[in-house]
Order: C-alpha cells, then structure tokens, then sequence
C-alpha cells in the first residue's frame, strides 16, 4: 500500500473545516512537545487563530499536562481575556503573551512557547544564535533578543513589550526565559520551535567543547532563504504529524 505523503497545505470549503484543522494541528503540537520534553509543570502555551472569529485564539486549557491534550479540550479565548468555548481555565501568561502578539502581528496565526531545557538555558546568556549550522540559519536574520526579564508575565503591558521586541520576526528569546515562535500556521510555529530549541542544543554543545566555526554570511544568506521560509517551516511539521497521528489517534477527538 502506497502512503500519501502532503507536499502542499491544506485548502477548506468552510470556515468551520478549516477551524477543525488549525485544532487538529494544535493538539497534535501539544502532544510532539510532551514527546520532546518541552513541558515543565503548568508552564508553555500554543495558540492559534480562529478563523471566523480573529481576534480570538484557541489554547491548551491551564493545569492540563500536553501528553493529555486533546482536541475537545483546547479553550476559546477572546482578546479581552473571556473564555467563549470550552470548560477550563486559561493560564493568565499565555493570555498577557500570546493575545498582545496576535493583536500586533495580523500574519501570525499561531505562537508557540515553552520553557525547553535549552531554550531556556541558551535564553540566559541574552545572546542571539550564530550560523554555526545548516539548520540555525533558518533563523538567521530572523530571530531577536528581549533582553529583559521581571518575573512571570501577567501584565498585558508586559506582553506589549514581547511583541514589539519580536517585531516581524519568527522568533524572540525570552532573556531568562526561552523561546517564543510563531507561524502563518501552527505547523510553522510548532516546527519553527522545535528546531529552534535543537539549535540552542547544538550551539551549546559546539562551544562547551571549543570555538564554533561561522558559516560566511552570504551563504547563511542563502541558507536562511532556502530553508527559513513560510512554506518550508509548514513542510518541515509534515512528517511530525504524520508521526504524532500514527502513534497518539486518540488526540483527534
């Protein structure tokens, strides 16, 4: 028997097929991050866009471990802060982070953060990530610093402040903090972090033993148009999800 394999994203008829989708893919986020590690206790949110509705987002409900989330659990979140589908709370960081960076970035249809193991330890350095490889250079120009940190983020001003630091880019470290992503779609934003975390590994890894070798920059030029893009971010997701679904069906309902 011949596997399909999706080299193109997904059209819909409807919204509300395409508002199943965009689910779908959100628990299915959940459950590859459970899988890489990236969850620690109550902390890290994905959210994604509804499509009818844009300036409300859908997230994984507060208190809910990721290897649990399914997609009749994930919460429906207005700008304001109501919840308007869906029986549990809402972590009050995901709300003061992801809302004020959807309201400031229209493109971005999901954003993804944890605290990962080497994304946060790579974030106290208050460094950016060298074109020290192939794969780092998808965020290559592309990626910025919030060099700052006061405590756990509840204030929507504190959000602001995250959004305008990460401007049009696909990626900001957090100082102290970790990783945030986004995407034009929650397979972009999911992929985006999962090899930015491994970027942060090998980077780390590189220079615990010795001095990393830059890649010139007009070739990390080229790389990061080869492989930073929109549509490669969203191919890169494919076989995960592949993966995700073979193993975990039961996130679909």
């Amino acid at each position: 028997m011949t596997k399909t394999i999706s080299l193109e994203p997904a059209t819909f008829n409807t919204l509300e097929e395409e508002r199943n989708h965009r689910k779908e893919r959100l628990a299915a986020s959940f459950r590859l991050f459970s899988k890489f590690g990236f969850d620690e206790g109550i902390a890290g949110h994905i959210t994604v866009r509804d499509p009818k509705y844009t300036d409300h987002f859908w997230v994984n409900p507060f208190g809910m471990h990721f290897s649990q989330i399914s997609v009749s659990d994930l919460i429906l979140v207005n700008h304001k802060g109501d919840i308007v589908e869906g029986e549990h709370s809402v972590n009050g960081a995901a709300f003061a982070i992801h809302s004020e960076i959807h309201k400031a970035r229209p493109d971005a249809i999901a954003a993804a953060h944890a605290h990962s193991v080497y994304g946060k330890t790579w974030s106290s350095l208050g460094r950016l990530l060298d074109p020290i490889t192939q794969d780092a250079c998808q965020f290559y120009n592309d990626h910025a610093l919030f060099d700052d940190f006061t405590g756990v983020v509840y204030a929507s001003e504190e959000g602001k402040r995250i959004a305008r630091a990460l401007g049009q880019y696909k990626a900001v470290i957090l100082r102290n903090h970790g990783l945030l992503t986004v995407g034009q779609s929650v397979d972009s934003a999911a992929w985006w972090f999962i090899t930015m975390e491994r970027s942060c590994q090998a980077q780390i890894m590189a220079e615990s033993v010795g001095k990393p070798i830059f890649i010139e920059e007009e070739y990390a030029k080229l790389t990061a148009e080869q492989t930073g893009t929109e549509y490669e971010g969203w191919l890169s997701f494919q076989p995960l999800w592949d993966r995700i679904r073979k193993e975990q069906p039961e996130f679909l309902k």
